[in-house]
């Protein structure tokens, strides 16, 4: 093997780092057009009503109107350099109302907000360079997050674990 790395400048490291992150980029876009597949799915089966105790199948899908619109927005303010501190922690405690909010809309109205959601996130996430992805906001803690991080982690990690939530529970429900 012909040892390369002694050659290296920042720029090619530099470059190294775009690939790796273009590449993980592409797995976040199929990542969010399979979750997008498992929800066109699902949604429909999804009966109109609030639960008693835990969130209902139509409240998890509200919780997921909320977290799509919410780090998707994330997702696009952090990678195009608008935002660059981030109290995640605040935002949370606001999802709750925003929930309940949407909560009160009909699945089929949810289903459409969350897919053009998606589908802004999407685009962000099919266009962006590489260091649009790696720029970061401060949390309210002093760590930073990624655009990246956002979209891998809160959004579409969070999503899919909802989506099995509702997989798992409509199966149960079918007769």
């Amino acid at each position: 093997m012909k040892i390369e790395s002694t050659a290296f400048t920042s720029a090619e490291v530099q470059g190294f780092l775009d690939e790796l992150v273009d590449h993980d980029r592409l797995l976040l876009v199929g990542r969010l057009e399979r979750a997008m597949a498992r929800l066109a799915d699902v949604g429909p089966r999804i009966p109109a009503g609030h639960g008693e105790g835990q969130w209902s199948d139509h409240e998890i899908l509200a919780h997921i109107a909320v977290l799509s619109k919410f780090y998707g927005v994330l997702v696009h303010k952090i990678s195009s350099g608008q935002m660059a501190e981030l109290n995640l922690l605040e935002n949370v405690n606001l999802r709750d109302v925003a929930g309940q909010r949407m909560a009160e809309l009909e699945p089929n109205d949810l289903l459409r907000a969350i897919r053009s959601d998606h589908e802004r996130t999407l685009k962000i996430l099919q266009t962006a360079e590489p260091a649009a992805l790696r720029r970061t906001a401060r949390l309210e803690d002093g760590t930073n997050m990624s655009a990246e991080d956002v979209a891998r982690l809160p959004l579409i990690s969070h999503l899919e674990m909802h989506l099995d939530q509702l997989e798992k529970s409509l199966a149960a429900k079918a007769p």
